[in-house]
């Protein structure tokens, strides 16, 4: 791997979209030009779930920069979308992890969004309250 190289792939989860690249360096990690200690400074517990991947396969995440950006969405479904950009990137980088993330679900995309408001109902499926008499 040179090391002007880098591996994207784009993670989706609800309506938040991440664009991820990943390379070697010095294990920079930066979402929208921040640090992601910064960026999800209220969400403490969010932080262990954007490595997961990376602890699974038991690599040291010190020596890979990860770039992403990521629009849409609150901060679950941000740190799900680069969750899987991730780990789509690590697939793209060596093709032989892909069987061990797979295991770990890591690779697969959770398809579920909002429902829209329906016309004439109080919202997706909630309907007006009945009256007999």
């Amino acid at each position: 791997m040179a090391a002007s190289n880098y591996f994207y792939a784009l993670g989706r989860r609800k309506a938040a979209t991440a664009r991820v690249r990943l390379m070697t360096g010095k294990g920079n990690f930066t979402v929208n030009g921040v640090a992601v200690n910064e960026y999800l400074a209220e969400s403490k517990n969010l932080l262990h779930e954007l490595t997961r991947p990376m602890n699974v396969l038991e690599m040291e995440s010190s020596k890979y920069d990860i770039s992403v950006v990521v629009s849409g969405g609150g901060h679950r479904g941000q740190v799900e979308a680069i969750r899987l950009g991730i780990a789509k990137a690590i697939v793209l980088m060596n093709e032989d992890n892909r069987a061990t993330l797979r295991r770990a679900d890591l690779l697969g995309r959770d398809t579920r969004e909002k429902e829209r408001k329906k016309f004439g109902l109080k919202g997706a499926r909630k309907q007006r309250q009945f009256t007999k008499r």
